[in-house]
């Protein structure tokens, strides 16, 4: 294979930089060209792709976000749509595609090999870390380290006021940033969508701490556990703590990656194009136990995610 192309999808997340550096300069080095799509399938679908070099990623590793830009495509669930992405690709000789992103983009990229046999190599790019065939995805570990500088900035301030915190993170199906940054920052409680709770018993336990001498609580929240308007509203009328509400929003997929992001977007980068140099079956990567591996679209899917009820029950025991 002498010609790929690369493309961001979806959400972003800190890391895809990195990764399409490592993409590029891996190509390069195997003496293939390499192309850069816009705006994910949209743009591939609109024939938004451009030649790059190894100068096109250089100063990239340390920024978040893309400089390909992304866009969610709805409407590349069409076949005719996707028709047209494949005729792109052809019109610049492009033989195989590196996809980043999450499980929308696995789907769209399960469609170009189901329904045209194009090669395609996923790589997990996502802070919710909400796919169930690799450990981590790139992108998570950023956004769980700046949630944790959120939480120590908001202890400051709540010590000071006497009051609780309830903070809302991203997770709308996945708790993962919720749980992580709950551990490493010693919240008292974790709010996820795969572990049901009571914010009675949690009410009273802010009450009962009160009266023991602890003023503050940190609750952390993921936005698919609950309305956070509605559980303040309702913690304060049972424990008469006051409650303050932040929504961190999209100030968590921002932000400079940190190491284990751009070692991971290295490795991930790196294997797809050995993949697509060696012509292999297309697959979506992954790390698991530490260690790089591959799985076919059709198991991304399949996979049934297991949330880590031992990190949670560590969160429950490390809050007493």
């Amino acid at each position: 294979m002498d010609r790929i192309a690369v493309l961001t999808s979806g959400g972003d997340a800190p890391g895809m930089n990195a990764c399409i550096r490592a993409v590029v300069r891996t190509a390069l080095n195997n003496k293939m060209d390499i192309y850069g799509v816009e705006r994910g399938y949209a743009g591939l679908v609109n024939g938004e792709i451009t030649r790059l070099g190894t100068r096109s990623v250089s100063d990239m590793i340390h920024k978040g976000g893309t400089f390909l830009k992304t866009a969610r495509c709805p409407e590349f669930k069409d076949i005719e749509v996707q028709r047209k992405a494949v005729e792109s690709l052809s019109a610049y000789g492009i033989e195989g595609l590196v996809v980043i992103g999450g499980d929308g983009t696995f789907r769209g990229a399960k469609d170009l090999v189901d329904n045209f046999g194009i090669k395609v190599v996923g790589i997990p790019g996502t802070i919710d870390n909400d796919l169930s065939y690799t450990d981590y995805t790139v992108g998570f570990d950023t956004a769980v380290n700046t949630v944790l500088w959120a939480i120590n900035n908001l202890r400051d301030t709540m010590h000071s006021h006497d009051r609780v915190c309830l903070l809302e993170v991203m997770g709308r199906h996945c708790g993962d940033i919720a749980l992580y940054a709950g551990v490493a920052g010693g919240a008292e409680y974790v709010l996820v969508p795969e572990i049901p709770y009571d914010l009675d018993e949690i009410s009273s336990k802010i009450k009962k701490s009160y009266l023991r001498g602890k003023t503050s609580n940190m609750i952390i929240l993921a936005e698919g556990a609950g309305n956070r308007d509605e559980i303040a509203s309702y913690i304060h009328q049972k424990s008469g703590m006051g409650v303050k509400v932040t929504n961190f929003g999209y100030i968590q997929r921002g932000g400079s990656p940190n190491m284990q992001d751009r070692i991971l977007a290295a490795k991930f980068g790196y294997k797809a194009v050995e993949l697509l140099r060696d012509d292999a079956e297309s697959c979506a990567i992954g790390i698991i136990d530490n260690k790089i591996k591959t799985v076919p679209f059709s198991d991304v899917s399949k996979r049934k995610r297991e949330f880590d009820k031992d990190l949670y029950e560590i969160a429950h025991v490390l809050s007493l």
